[in-house]
């Protein structure tokens, strides 16, 4: 079962946990998740696929619960979502109904979630190729695409990064991060569902939230690590743990330095991405080197090629694009045959996008985008192609260029470019990004420039921005 820690067998064998889940102020036993959950799944056992408004809610985990009991697909939206994305995200989802809470103005139906409902039906365990969850991508390259993801991808994924971490039900996971992508949602919260560990979401990942929540993993960003580096008393009260996990963005080698002093702790860093979960970590019982996400996880095999298609060496200096097969990874985009179709090789490798570089020990370093239109912000991951798009909606601008500066906080700060064709304050600008698109893809800083560079063929040369 994909949540096998939440077989109500289990619990009426005495398996209970009291603290399955704490998220706020909220405790959750096992048996309080079975119950309600089972009672969502009662009420949309017939729909396919509905929308859940992601927010860090003992709800939202209920109803996501839900789902994978009655086996319907979950869409998880973002909270920050604007109104161009969140009407892109349904529709090309078909999301028949929201689940819980949802969004003013809503068309779609909405099923309520009721914490304190009980059920004890039974249903049988869905197919393990069944599509679990519908998670939408930051829109790098246009309109975000829905990555479909099975059960028995997650259960893959899950199991693999168990073993690397040695990940067991006596351990307690804190986390406070999103629940609407692979490191919140399929890593945060399925991940000590089916191992069978208590989680304690922190709803903010604030280092006073961290520093007492007392866990054994803690998983983050670099953002959260960054500002967890910079207060001695968190890094103190971190010192019991047993792992430290950073995700999302590269760890700037001072913050992995300043951990591993002040908590005793070297991070373990790790790489995937919502096509294919994660596919290389550094291992618990082995080495962890500040710059390297680690080696292939358990059923994961990865291959550099060149731009012509030829092996690149493993001696930690060639880059080369990064290739991944194994089975966690995606089942295509929703609706997009021809887009699913190029991201695999003609002999069935998937081609992350990314460069890469491999050692002769097999360690792996992750160089960057193969193109410059990804934006690593505070953990998340930005398509600047949508942030222009948003900011081309607005009458005042007439041409618009978006590209990451390195920011010690965040990673990259989000930096616009803007042609004028009307007077127009800059915040006004920032502020309407964050109401069409999302809150944390809007631009920190806005630079109007009278024109912006382009080669011959009329291309923004984007290298020539930021800074």
């Amino acid at each position: 079962m994909l949540l096998r820690s939440l077989d109500p067998f289990a619990v009426a064998r005495g398996y209970d946990i009291p603290d399955a889940v704490t998220i706020g102020d909220t405790v959750l036993s096992r048996s309080d998740l079975i119950g309600a959950a089972t009672s969502v799944a009662e009420r949309i056992a017939r729909a396919d696929r509905v929308a859940i408004l992601a927010e860090p809610t003992p709800t939202t985990i209920i109803a996501i619960i839900g789902c994978l009991i009655a086996g319907v697909t979950v869409v998880p939206v973002p909270p920050d979502s604007g109104t161009d994305e969140l009407a892109h995200i349904l529709r090309d989802s078909g999301a028949q109904a929201w689940l819980g809470p949802a969004p003013d103005g809503t068309d779609l139906p909405v099923v309520p979630v009721r914490l304190h409902a009980r059920s004890w039906h039974t249903y049988p365990e869905p197919d393990p190729a069944d599509i679990a969850f519908v998670l939408y991508t930051s829109g790098t390259t246009g309109p975000p695409k829905g990555v479909l993801l099975s059960r028995r991808a997650i259960a893959a994924g899950l199991d693999a990064l168990a073993e690397a971490w040695a990940w067991t039900r006596k351990d307690v996971l804190v986390h406070g991060l999103p629940l609407f992508h692979v490191h919140g949602l399929i890593l945060g919260v399925l991940g000590p569902l089916r191992v069978g560990s208590p989680l304690v979401h922190t709803v903010k990942p604030t280092p006073q939230a961290y520093s007492q929540a007392r866990g054994s993993m803690y998983f983050g960003v670099p953002t959260v690590w960054s500002r967890i580096a910079d207060d001695v008393d968190a890094c103190a009260a971190l010192r019991p743990a047993r792992v430290l996990v950073s995700g999302s963005a590269p760890l700037p080698i001072p913050v992995f330095e300043r951990l591993a002093e002040l908590t005793g702790h070297a991070p373990v860093e790790r790489y995937g991405m919502s096509e294919t979960m994660i596919t290389l970590s550094a291992r618990v019982d082995g080495e962890r080197r500040a710059g390297w996400v680690g080696l292939p996880v358990t059923g994961v095999e990865t291959r550099l090629r060149d731009e012509v298609g030829n092996d690149v060496p493993h001696d930690g200096e060639s880059i080369g694009a990064l290739q991944v097969r194994g089975p966690m990874l995606f089942d295509g985009y929703l609706g997009l045959p021809e887009e699913t179709a190029k991201c695999w090789t003609d002999d069935g490798w998937f081609d992350t996008g990314d460069v890469a570089a491999i050692g002769p020990d097999g360690f792996h370093r992750i160089v960057g985008r193969a193109s410059t239109d990804l934006i690593k912000s505070g953990g998340y991951r930005v398509g600047a192609v949508e942030v222009e798009t948003a900011l081309l909606g607005h009458p005042a601008v007439a041409e618009a260029a978006v590209v990451g500066v390195p920011d010690d906080d965040l990673g990259q700060r989000i930096v616009a470019y803007v042609v004028l064709a009307a007077a127009v304050d800059e915040q006004d600008l920032i502020d309407h990004v964050a109401r069409v698109a999302s809150v944390h893809k809007r631009p920190r800083e806005v630079r109007v420039v009278t024109e912006l560079p382009r080669n011959a063929m009329g291309k923004v040369q984007k290298k020539r921005l930021g800074g």
